[in-house]
């Protein structure tokens, strides 16, 4: 996964602020009244090529009356836990307070490194005041100003520098990533146990046992991709433990970022509205999609007809979207695991194929000819050119027509059909676009 960086402090020093610049965002929410920020709010920077992730929390705070105040200090904890890097935010307008010494014993415990940002540092003069920080005893002290930007390039410099490991997307650009998800208790880590030979990610009867995900390189069988094994995702109000919170936030990143996602299903449970939302997800994200039905052996008095019952239902839950693999399996007794696999190498390539232009007008134009869009007014569409596009990240197509604003949504779909039965883009969407000509 990416480096993580935790932004913590007292109440109304700008955290959110900084967030905000950081990140090139209006993400979090900015007032003068404290404690505004309760959540924990994620976002993404890019700095000279490298990346990271920010989490913004709540301001520290110890003796209030407010109910919310250990909720937040419990998610500050969380946070500085899980973090890689550790922004201390302190405000040089208002000086060292009691509540920034007792941060910084906190984050001197911690043992990860930590940056004193010295924020409100508007003007020179204003920033040479930030002197008075070295006495937390955490190095120096970076002055910049989050409202207008100033010296945060320099703490971004110095951010990068303290990374003691490199981001996962600079070490997988050139290798297909392929990501395990689903429901917890599902199978994930079994299947990935199964496919590397030896128990790499701990396997129990409880839901929620993978906390993180895991990148493992598997170059086994002429095969060489990432795999990685991901926290089951469930229903947000079921989310009851701060750290899954967290495990789920890093298992949507993960989705975001491979190329083609396994959605493990519980055969005996069937398919479930998570597994739909986490379809949905991976739709959003425009990922390859391979199905596979895990824990098939446990299920009783089987045969033909009951794949074909199971798999129906499946893609009839899935619609529209419905030309991807299914796989009848179980991890445990690694029954068609490495089918999967193939399957998961042929829908990335599906992701990756070009049709030649010529071919593409040869066998759609006489489809389009033969079914035309429906006319609008008496005045009809004529598609006369098609061509695909280049360097996206799923295979997108462009029909130049006359009157592209009257293709309504079925018939594209009509078109996505064609396309699907005369060329194999199994497992990947792909893109239809009309423009005029």
């Amino acid at each position: 996964m990416k480096n993580l960086v935790a932004i913590v402090g007292r109440p109304n020093v700008g955290k959110s602020t900084l967030f905000n610049r950081l990140t090139q965002s209006r993400q979090a929410i900015v007032t003068e009244i404290e404690g505004t920020t309760r959540d924990r709010q994620y976002g993404n920077v890019s700095w000279n090529g490298k990346e990271f992730s920010l989490v913004d929390t709540g301001g520290w705070v110890v003796n209030s009356e407010d109910v919310m105040e250990d909720e937040i200090n419990k998610q500050v904890l969380i946070a500085i836990q899980e973090a890689d890097v550790i922004l201390f935010v302190v405000d040089v307008m208002n000086g060292l307070t009691d509540l920034d010494t007792g941060v910084a014993q906190i984050l001197r415990k911690s043992g990860k490194p930590v940056v004193i940002v010295a924020n409100k540092s508007d003007n020179f003069e204003i920033g040479f005041q930030a002197a008075e920080f070295y006495s937390l005893g955490l190095g120096d002290p970076f002055s910049v100003s989050s409202i207008n930007g100033s010296g945060t390039g320099d703490l971004l410099d110095h951010i990068v520098t303290l990374f003691t490991k490199e981001s996962e997307e600079e070490i997988l650009e050139d290798i297909p990533r392929i990501a395990i998800v689903g429901r917890p208790n599902a199978g994930k880590s079994s299947i990935v146990n199964s496919l590397l030979g030896e128990e790499r990610s701990i396997v129990t009867d409880i839901a929620g046992t993978t906390r993180d995900s895991i990148y493992h390189r598997y170059n086994k069988f002429g095969m060489d991709f990432y795999l990685i094994d991901t926290a089951g995702i469930r229903k947000k109000g079921k989310v009851s433990e701060d750290l899954e919170y967290f495990s789920v936030i890093r298992s949507i990143r993960v989705i975001e970022n491979s190329d083609v996602c396994i959605l493990m299903i519980d055969a005996t449970r069937g398919i479930e509205s998570q597994d739909m939302n986490i379809f949905t997800l991976i739709q959003k994200n425009r990922n390859g999609l391979v199905v596979f039905v895990n824990k098939w052996d446990l299920v009783e008095d089987k045969d033909n007809i009951t794949v074909k019952v199971f798999e129906n239902a499946i893609r009839q839950k899935l619609a529209p979207f419905t030309d991807f693999p299914i796989v009848f399996g179980s991890a445990i007794t690694k029954q068609r695991i490495l089918k999967v696999m193939d399957l998961a190498k042929e829908v990335y390539n599906n992701k990756k194929r070009r049709i030649p232009t010529h071919k593409l007008n040869e066998v759609m134009l006489p489809i389009i000819e033969n079914t035309p869009p429906p006319s609008n007014k008496g005045k009809f569409v004529k598609v006369k050119y098609i061509t695909q596009l280049h360097n996206t990240t799923v295979p997108s197509f462009v029909f130049f027509c006359n009157l592209p604003q009257w293709v309504k949504e079925p018939y594209r779909r009509f078109i996505e059909n064609r396309m699907r039965e005369n060329w194999n883009f199994s497992g990947t969407p792909i893109n239809i676009f009309f423009r005029e000509k």
